[in-house]
């Protein structure tokens, strides 16, 4: 037996060579690999830990990539990308040129489709199946591994529910973990635990109802076991659900005992498993803190205040509300149109209900939005975590559309502060009493203020809808910025020798602009800069240069932002300088303007 296995494994015709004995110890080293990497690199951990022993077999048994293999949600893929020729270059996860988090078509033939987002996997394996059966390849196979508590969403029972009545040669795995990046939450987590602990004596039923050929629950940690029944499975035609049962974090004794903390748990001893702290002291305070202490702040006053997030109650710190206040906080599992409508029944009530989405994640509930939220013109406030660039995460995760999005529907508000006192005003503003929809967007990371919490919190001010502010005077060109992307040109004008020729305003509302400023700023200055942390495409600069040719003003508008084309993974700061909107960038620019 080779004593090291896993590096002579380049693809998984080279995994099949070996004998299923040498199977747990390939496993082993794929575990241990995954840990020594994104010890030291990050990333997501725990939820590639648990499909391990899955991961070898799936390719063991199965011809990859002949036969297609999709994972969702797509954290789960570590392992996988490690099998599938990709070893080598897993150092360079999530970084700037280097391979994807999740799993990517152009990146590999293995990789048969992109999966950043949940619940996709059955709908596109099927879709995959039926056209596999009219090109009259019969014996190929479809695999869509379901995880991390996305089986709970619409589109998954949209996909069984089709499934179901064709011939397609589909096989459902279900990674049932009991867990997503907070645990999973509903009445379906609960008959599937019943499931489990054999309570529920017409287990199969849910399933087999659908036409499913459903086999399980196993131990999806046993390897032996899962192949066996894989193999089995491969030799059935039609619509199949393997139910498995595993542990996020398998292998590492702290990801398994706090599976929230360690679904990426930065940097970490590869060899204790301690998170390596870093000191917050001195720090200012996170985006999504301000707002989940702010709610819940508001909330202890105002009793009509809801908060509600699809499946991010850390992510969004809503859990502070949650914690304080169970009967008015609302975790809906991965449903954002759930959420969306949910809250939009709450506000015919009267409630005043904060629905904290990530941008991106609102992308999948925007017939909601219109359909039962602005259409009848209800008070929803809606809290866009992680707007704009995200950084690691890449593509799948950046918050860049929902300005551009939200801009084209009557009676929406947008709303982007400069800062985290700005965040905690607007919160506090809307719950005042508002007759429209209104998004709030916010990113990821931190602002500006240490003090924030000493100083700051609680100490609310009413924002006037619709106003921008005039942050620096100048006379002949007048950069105009949306949201927390200001600091950067504060940063850059404060670089400059000479700045008095620029002058600068925070367009904090997109929507409606402040015209009276519009204006008096066209009227004023030579030229017109604008700046995002969004696609200029039908963003905040479109909405100015859409002013502009209304009112027939002939001044030249520059649009900064990020350009019209899908930005990859790497740093925030990276990923600026690619888009041409980071400190260094914008001074020069400016520096070339005044010349």
């Amino acid at each position: 037996m080779k004593s090291n296995l896993l590096e002579h494994i380049h693809n998984p015709t080279d995994l099949r060579l070996l004998t299923e004995s040498q199977l747990p110890q390939l496993a082993q080293e794929l575990r241990d690999f995954i840990i020594g990497v994104v010890a030291v690199k990050e990333g997501h951990l725990g939820a590639s830990l648990g499909v391990v022993e899955l991961t070898v077999a799936l390719h063991y048994v199965f011809n990859t990539p002949e036969d297609l293999l999709i994972w969702d949600v797509g954290h789960q893929a570590y392992g996988h990308k490690i099998l599938t020729e990709r070893r080598e270059l897993f150092d360079t996860n999530r970084q700037l040129g280097g391979i994807s988090g999740f799993p990517k078509r152009s990146e590999s033939i293995y990789d048969a489709f992109g999966v950043g987002h949940s619940s996709t996997s059955i709908s596109a394996a099927l879709g995959m199946a039926i056209a596999s059966n009219l090109k009259g390849e019969f014996d190929k196979q479809h695999i869509a591994v379901i995880g991390d508590a996305s089986i709970a969403s619409g589109m998954a029972f949209e996909g069984l529910n089709h499934a179901g009545v064709t011939d397609a040669n589909l096989l459902v795995i279900l990674n049932d973990n009991a867990i997503g990046i907070d645990p999973s939450v509903g009445a379906l987590k609960n008959y599937l635990t019943a499931v489990k602990t054999g309570k529920n004596h017409r287990q199969n039923n849910m399933i087999k109802s659908l036409n499913f050929d459903y086999s399980g629950p196993i131990d999806g940690n046993d390897i032996f076991a899962v192949v066996n029944e894989l193999k089995r499975l491969q030799k059935i035609k039609g619509p199949k659900f393997l139910h498995i049962i595993t542990t996020k974090g398998k292998g590492l004794k702290q990801a398994e005992e706090d599976q929230v903390k360690y679904h990426a748990p930065g940097k970490f001893d590869a060899l204790s498993g301690e998170i390596l702290l870093k000191s917050e002291a001195n720090l200012p305070p996170k985006y999504q803190d301000v707002f989940g202490l702010t709610i819940l702040d508001l909330a202890r006053i105002n009793k009509k205040i809801i908060g509600i997030t699809p499946a991010m109650p850390s992510g969004s710190s809503l859990k502070f509300m949650m914690e304080a206040l169970p009967e008015r906080a609302f975790d809906v599992g991965i449903a954002e149109q759930h959420a969306v409508t949910l809250a939009a029944g709450m506000a015919t009530q009267g409630m005043i209900v904060y629905c904290n989405i990530y941008s991106t994640f609102l992308q999948r509930a925007y017939d909601q939005v219109i359909h039962d939220v602005a259409i009848q013109n209800l008070p929803v406030i809606f809290c866009l975590d992680r707007a704009g660039l995200v950084g690691e995460d890449g593509a799948t995760h950046h918050g860049l559309f929902d300005v551009a999005y939200l801009r084209c529907i009557p009676n929406m508000v947008i709303y982007a502060p400069l800062n985290e006192i700005d965040l905690q005003n607007i919160l506090y503003t809307v719950q005042l009493g508002i007759d429209f929809p209104i998004a709030i967007r916010y990113p990821r990371g931190r602002g500006v203020t240490p003090t924030w919490q000493k100083e700051f919190f609680g100490n609310y001010s009413k924002i006037e809808i619709g106003q921008s502010k005039c942050l620096k005077k100048g006379n002949k060109i007048a950069v105009l910025s949306n949201g927390t992307i200001g600091k950067n040109v504060i940063a850059a004008l404060q670089a400059l020798e000479q700045p008095d020729a620029l002058a600068h305003y925070d367009f904090s509302f997109v929507k409606p602009l402040d015209e009276k400023a519009l204006h008096e700023i066209f009227v004023t200055f030579e030229k017109i800069i604008t700046i995002e942390d969004g696609t200029v495409i039908g963003g905040f600069g479109a909405a100015v240069l859409d002013f502009g040719s209304k009112h027939q003003y002939n001044v030249a508008i520059e649009k900064l932002g990020v350009p019209d084309q899908f930005i990859e993974q790497g740093t925030v700061d990276e990923l600026q300088q690619i888009c041409k909107i980071d400190v260094s960038s914008l001074k020069s620019l400016f520096l070339g303007l005044i010349k």
